[in-house]
């Protein structure tokens, strides 16, 4: 039953079967994809035998009007590290998009296949959409195709998707935290807060393995001149000198402990690799009384294993 990363990492899938049969595979495994109780099943890598009722553990309403296929153009197409493009994409003049902030879309490619990146933009910025994308080594598409994508090319994306939201009906402090270039939905959640007004106490982690893959210095500058009471904190992961790095080092999820001696009154936002997410999840949970309702997440999940940060 597709969903979401359909290769049982991410978790989004997970629920029970209250009636009917599931034929079971075999996906990211259940303990890096949350799975914590004998009756849950990944679903992305379940296939029915029957009819079936299921108890999803969390769900959203979608407004079938909202989700399109669009012929996106390149207005540019920018460097900002050596592994990471941000990729602006235009729509046709008059053409709008309906999202929210933190969802993601679907690139179409020319054989079907398709490839999920996360919108960086906030909706009100819907003439065309924003992706920061890392060249995955081996990677046919951000490898190979990106790099060379130039002004005018055209490419067919398919928005929104994905339950990576705010949840405004929450007044709880916020806790963001993003591993590479998971740093784009919270960017376009936190641009969301900001151009609404939404009046909520907002902390910040952004993980990477070396300085250069904070790649957007600039964004989080301007944030913090908008709303100075939000709290920003870089974590770096690999050894580097120290004239080059003064900051926080090691995981992401490590800073967060020690920073904070509870979560429980927070609302976590976590997004990155499936591992970075999980170790958040795991440590936040396990050591910091985060109740799990209040963990929301989006994992990126590529063709080649990812790594903590």
């Amino acid at each position: 039953m597709p969903y979401s990363c359909r290769k049982g990492a991410c978790g989004n899938c997970k629920g029970r079967v209250l009636a009917g049969e599931l034929v079971v595979g075999t996906g990211g495994g259940g303990h890096e994809a949350g799975i914590n109780a004998p009756d849950e099943h990944l679903f992305c890598r379940a296939q029915p035998a029957s009819d079936l009722l299921i108890a999803p553990r969390s769900w959203h309403r979608i407004d079938p009007d909202a989700r399109k296929t669009y012929s996106a153009t390149v207005f540019r197409n920018q460097l900002v590290a050596s592994d990471v493009s941000i990729l602006h994409l235009r729509f046709p003049t008059g053409v709008r998009a309906r999202f929210a902030a933190g969802q993601y879309l679907q690139v179409i490619l020319p054989d079907g296949q398709r490839r999920s990146f996360s919108m960086a933009n906030a909706p009100h910025e819907n003439d065309g959409v924003l992706l920061h994308i890392r060249h995955m080594p081996g990677g046919g598409f951000t490898s190979s195709v990106v790099p060379n994508l130039a002004k005018g090319d055209v490419l067919q994306i398919e928005l929104p998707h994905g339950d990576f939201y705010l949840r405004e009906e929450s007044d709880r402090p916020l806790l963001f935290i993003a591993g590479g270039t998971g740093f784009a939905p919270v960017k376009s959640i936190i641009d969301d807060i900001i151009k609404r007004g939404i009046e909520r106490p907002m902390t910040l982690f952004w993980g990477a393995r070396a300085p250069a893959g904070l790649y957007a210095p600039d964004v989080v500058k301007k944030w913090l001149r908008q709303r100075p009471s939000l709290r920003y904190e870089p974590v770096i992961s690999a050894p580097v000198d120290a004239a080059a790095w003064s900051g926080r080092r090691g995981r992401v999820h490590q800073a967060v402990l020690e920073t904070f001696d509870s979560v429980q009154d927070f609302d976590v936002y976590a997004c990155g690799a499936p591992a970075m997410v999980q170790a958040v999840r795991t440590a936040l949970e396990d050591q910091r009384g985060l109740p799990p309702p209040q963990f929301f997440s989006d994992s990126f999940v590529t063709e080649s294993p990812a790594a903590v940060v």
